[in-house]
């Protein structure tokens, strides 16, 4: 007779999550990595840009866990999350070109956001990565493969960045302490605060 095991529930899942369990994690994005990823290509942005919306998305997810009050909002968490990402490209655009941008939707789905979640313009996105590429080898390579619209298995990363599996939370924690220290020193506040994705998911 087949052994059947419980499905794990969302508040479960961000709670070993915010405690670096990588299993909770690759869960989280399985479920909803599509959700992500279709709201960030329906703003048909280019592909660099959508793929730095996406990647915002699941850094702030990361980086705020631990701040999660409400886990059954997080599907309405993220969709808000990546819908604000993609507003603030499109709207760098049109400063860029000095042109109005039709159909652009200024409301998102989940009321329940609070009024302090915001996202990272692109210039901001920029300067986020260009300062992840100047990471360790190993962690460059953890946080690219962590926030992609592709996600991998946690063996597949830890064997790309050359660490035990069980390694990948606390060396992602580690990470994004050492990026938040960077970004600071680089005049670049609230990136990767709990203040900057909101904590009322």
């Amino acid at each position: 007779m087949p052994i059947t095991t419980a499905t794990p529930s969302v508040a479960d899942l961000v709670l070993r999550m915010s405690e670096g369990d990588p299993v909770a994690w690759e869960e989280i994005v399985r479920r909803y990595g599509k959700l992500v990823s279709t709201t960030v290509r329906s703003f048909q942005l280019q592909d660099a840009d959508a793929l730095d919306a996406v990647q915002m998305t699941w850094l702030q997810l990361a980086e705020n866990a631990h701040q999660v009050q409400f886990p059954e909002r997080l599907g309405g968490w993220l969709t808000t999350t990546a819908r604000r990402e993609c507003l603030h490209i499109l709207r760098h655009r049109v400063k860029l070109t000095s042109k109005p941008v039709d159909a652009v939707p200024e409301t998102v789905a989940d009321p329940s956001a609070g009024p302090e979640q915001r996202a990272t313009a692109p210039d901001t996105a920029q300067t986020l990565w260009k300062l992840v590429d100047e990471l360790p080898p190993r962690r460059r390579t953890l946080l690219r493969a962590l926030f992609t619209d592709n996600p991998r298995s946690y063996t597949q990363i830890a064997h790309m960045a050359g660490i035990p599996p069980g390694a990948i939370g606390p060396t992602r924690a580690r990470t994004l302490r050492q990026l938040r220290g960077r970004l600071r020193t680089a005049g670049v506040e609230g990136v990767l605060s709990p203040r900057a994705s909101g904590s009322q998911a």
